[in-house]
């Protein structure tokens, strides 16, 4: 590895700072702790669906004809989210537009349809890159992490030869494209107590809320009585969404089995290191097919990648991720 690539994200050669080991202090410390880039002016716009709900959408924009980043955030995240706000400002710093939609009951108002979000919401991702390809004229750069980058190339993987009409490139970031296998690893030991019980925190509340928007909905006490991902996605998630269970869900909405119709270029990255991706559930390049690169670093946690020396910076996985898509035709 070169000087220059020490230190930052460079294709597969990342290594975290030697002050900041293991896949958990390389999720949580950027998480929490690392320096950020000072935030972006973004526009909110609220948007009507096609069954009469709403999702609000963030946007910076640029000049018209310059490239426009969409970035779909994860699990419970936002346009707020530290990787959201690092890519935004790497945008603006670039040029480029940006845009940051919300995931229905994420921008910090229930939404009021009988319905959530999930990781396999390749219709909703359809429906925005389409009204976003619209709005901005020409072919988009769309990222998405975790929850949004497994939901987005599955998106990719459903559009095939549709693809590249409204995008020129996808990336997905620590993507959970196995969803069965993520799931079994955030519900046990350590990551149980950690971060599903985190996510959980403000998944349930939400869920209950729902319920009392649409009473008799699904089975509140189940959800009540939920400490697992599972057992939530079982009681909640999988119902609202058409699935049998959460066997079903994550089954029919996990990318990996699709990845090889991808027909635009297309990036996975995900640490080795990511306490609740396990790296034995990566797609090898066998899987992956023809337009998708892999990028498969040792270090990074889940959405980490931190650089630099104490306290670190959260720049070098949106940089590399960037420059990627600029390298694309």
């Amino acid at each position: 590895m070169t000087a220059a690539a020490r230190g930052t994200l460079a294709d597969a050669r990342y290594r975290a700072p030697r002050w900041l080991p293991g896949g958990n202090l390389q999720t949580i410390w950027p998480a929490l702790l690392s320096r950020r880039p000072p935030p972006v002016a973004l526009r909110r716009e609220r948007w009507t669906t096609p069954d009469g709900d709403f999702v609000d959408v963030d946007l910076n924009l640029a000049a018209a004809g310059a490239p426009a980043l969409v970035l779909f955030h994860g699990l419970e995240g936002s346009s707020a989210s530290p990787y959201a706000q690092a890519f935004a400002a790497l945008a603006a710093a670039r040029g480029w537009s940006v845009a940051l939609p919300h995931f229905r009951g994420c921008s910090g108002e229930l939404n009021r349809a009988p319905r959530a979000y999930h990781s396999g919401d390749h219709e909703e991702i359809g429906w925005l890159l389409a009204r976003l390809r619209e709005r901005f004229a020409l072919p988009l750069l769309a990222a998405g992490v975790s929850l949004g980058g497994n939901a987005l190339l599955r998106w990719a993987g459903e559009a095939g030869a549709g693809a590249p009409a409204l995008v020129r490139a996808v990336a997905a970031i620590s993507a959970p494209l196995d969803l069965a296998a993520a799931g079994a690893a955030i519900d046990r030991g350590f990551n149980r107590l950690a971060y599903a019980r985190l996510f959980l925190s403000t998944m349930k509340p939400k869920a209950l809320a729902k319920w009392q928007q649409h009473p008799g909905l699904f089975d509140r006490e189940r959800v009540r009585a939920a400490r697992t991902i599972f057992a939530f996605d079982d009681a909640f998630t999988a119902p609202l969404h058409g699935f049998a269970g959460a066997a079903d869900y994550w089954a029919r909405a996990s990318a990996k089995p699709h990845l090889a119709r991808i027909r635009v270029p297309a990036l996975a990255l995900n640490a080795r290191n990511d306490p609740f991706v396990p790296a034995a559930s990566l797609p090898t390049a066998g899987e992956a097919g023809p337009r998708l690169t892999l990028w498969q670093p040792a270090h990074g946690g889940h959405c980490g990648f931190p650089a630099g020396g104490f306290p670190g910076h959260v720049m070098a996985m949106p940089m590399a991720v960037c420059d990627w898509f600029a390298r694309q035709p």
